[in-house]
């Protein structure tokens, strides 16, 4: 059971650094003018509601299974995401706004978190890894 748990979050992980490393390739390309900022804002808003997902998930996994320590490293990250999508303005396209990307610094403020989160997942994908080696040994 806990191999068990610890493999499914070891998948969501991976899908959540897949979703950090498209963020901030996306908005890179915003920043190098590849892209005009309608479309990456479609591109990254479409995107928004998996990740909120995927890590909630993952924040239940280990609440579920009793993991403490790795429950409360998650909260955080999935307090903020949740904080995120129930603050976006009315009448704006979702999290990123075309009209608002390029004010007040928000691109580098988007650019700043998404490589945090980065740096997150990555950090518990290896103690993910870990934990299920760890697991699968004491079974």
């Amino acid at each position: 059971m806990e191999a068990a748990v610890f493999i499914l979050s070891l998948i969501d992980c991976c899908a959540l650094i897949f979703l950090s490393v498209y963020f901030i390739i996306t908005l890179s390309d915003l920043e190098c003018d590849y892209i005009n900022a309608r479309a990456c804002c479609s591109k990254l808003n479409k995107w928004v509601i998996p990740e909120l997902v995927g890590q909630a998930l993952a924040t239940v996994l280990m609440l579920v299974s009793m993991h403490w320590f790795i429950f409360l490293l998650n909260v955080p990250v999935a307090a903020w995401n949740i904080y995120r999508f129930l603050k976006v303005p009315m009448g704006n396209m979702g999290v990123f706004d075309p009209t608002e990307i390029h004010n007040r610094g928000q691109l580098k403020s988007h650019m700043k978190e998404a490589m945090i989160k980065l740096g997150f997942h990555l950090l518990c994908f290896f103690i993910y890894l870990y934990s299920m080696i760890l697991a699968l040994i004491n079974d």
